[in-house]
């Protein structure tokens, strides 16, 4: 069941953020990978913190600079950092040992991240938002 809601959760605000317009602006994808990153750091907060934030907050670190660079260059970064969060979230208990984290919330979070890895490529490929940064022309 973790699978199917993460599947359809990430459609369906997918679909809700085009329909709205909400991924015109170069942004949304960025801030949902920053939001994504966070998970786990808050979960070893819940936890209690101690060493396992710290190991968390350096993984969120690395996918924070991946969103950072898929909004300043190609939203294609951003599709390969949502689906290596979710190559992340599949090995995270074998390489993390975080006591906050739910049971379920690894097979949510891989469904959640692959399915809107997807989503994103294909609005990508049909050009329905820019892939690049546009920048004005200085002068």
């Amino acid at each position: 069941m973790p699978y199917l809601t993460g599947v359809c959760l990430a459609l369906a605000v997918g679909a809700f953020a085009a329909w709205l317009g909400l991924d015109r602006d170069r942004a949304f994808y960025p801030t949902v990978m920053v939001v994504i990153a966070s998970y786990y750091a808050l979960f070893a907060v819940m936890a209690g913190g101690g060493p396992v934030l710290a190991v968390e907050l350096a993984f969120a670190t690395l996918f924070l600079f991946a969103s950072a660079a898929g909004f300043r260059g190609s939203l294609w970064l951003l599709v390969g950092a949502l689906a290596g969060h979710g190559v992340f979230d599949a090995v995270h208990g074998r390489l993390i040992a975080n006591p906050g984290v739910p049971a379920w919330w690894p097979a949510f979070c891989l469904a959640y991240d692959v399915a809107a890895a997807g989503y994103l490529a294909w609005r990508l490929t049909a050009r329905r938002i820019p892939i690049r940064e546009i920048r004005p022309v200085s002068g």
